[in-house]
């Protein structure tokens, strides 16, 4: 990738970024909705880059088949956090983050990456269930997971918190426009509480990649053609790039494909 130092925001150019292996040596990383689309291949991204990985999803069978993948690159094995977001309790998310501190010792960064849609639906006819269920995974959780890991992640030498967001406020997508508009306005919070001028700065970053061509999408658009929207592989660049050192002084960190038709 040419100058990053230049242009940090620069989604486009940051989708190939080259970084050493070792960039995220020695660091612990949670990431949430890693069994399958974006959320697998950054997983296997940070893995190739040193990261030791606390990789949660509800999907057992999908994070059981990703730690096999992450053994088959010798990389460093990841513990793995079978968990339910659309109805843990806090307590839930409270002993998860106990677990990362018991067993690994500390946290360097934290992922938001889960996601659930949930229903296409005009406003008349969305279906509380479904509602609950969108804001369970897409903003109760990250909310109150990033709380609980916020002291831990305060004794690393580098913390970083990033969000998968997804700019969806038009027809139809309900709740889950709405949650994901909240989560935009959860990292501008944290951004000014644990900016860079503060005692114990926490690094912040989204990542919007537009539409990509995972289960999710294709279960909302059957009808799209397999090439109309990047795969998850190709876009793990800016997560990197944000997770990684090579970021730090930028905060909030905003990396949007702003020329993906949505």
């Amino acid at each position: 990738m040419k100058n990053p130092e230049t242009d940090p925001t620069d989604y486009h150019q940051l989708l190939h970024y080259e970084a050493p292996p070792d960039l995220l040596s020695g660091r612990v990383i949670l990431i949430t909705g890693a069994a399958e689309g974006i959320g697998r291949s950054v997983a296997l991204r940070y893995a190739r880059h040193g990261a030791r990985l606390v990789l949660l999803d509800w999907n057992r069978k999908g994070l059981e088949a990703l730690n096999d993948d992450i053994l088959e690159l010798e990389a460093v094995a990841p513990v793995l956090c079978p968990a339910d977001l659309s109805g843990i309790t806090i307590d839930g998310l409270r002993d998860i983050v106990r677990h990362i501190e018991e067993h690994l010792g500390r946290l360097d960064g934290l992922l938001n990456n889960a996601s659930w849609i949930g229903a296409l639906s005009p406003f008349e006819h969305y279906a509380p269930a479904t509602w609950s269920k969108v804001m369970n995974v897409n903003l109760a959780a990250p909310f109150f997971l990033t709380q609980w890991c916020l002291p831990l992640l305060r004794k690393a030498p580098d913390p970083v918190i990033g969000f998968s967001l997804h700019q969806s406020s038009r027809a139809y997508w309900g709740g889950f426009a709405m949650a994901k508009a909240g989560q935009q306005a959860l990292l501008q919070v944290l951004a000014e509480e644990y900016h860079l001028e503060s005692s114990q700065p926490v690094r912040i970053f989204g990542v919007d990649t537009g539409p990509v061509m995972t289960a999710g999408r294709h279960q909302h658009y059957p009808g799209e053609a397999p090439d109309a929207h990047p795969y998850p592989d190709s876009v793990t660049g800016p997560y990197l790039y944000a997770m990684g050192p090579a970021a730090a002084g930028h905060s909030p960190l905003w990396l949007r494909n702003e020329h993906e038709d949505r």
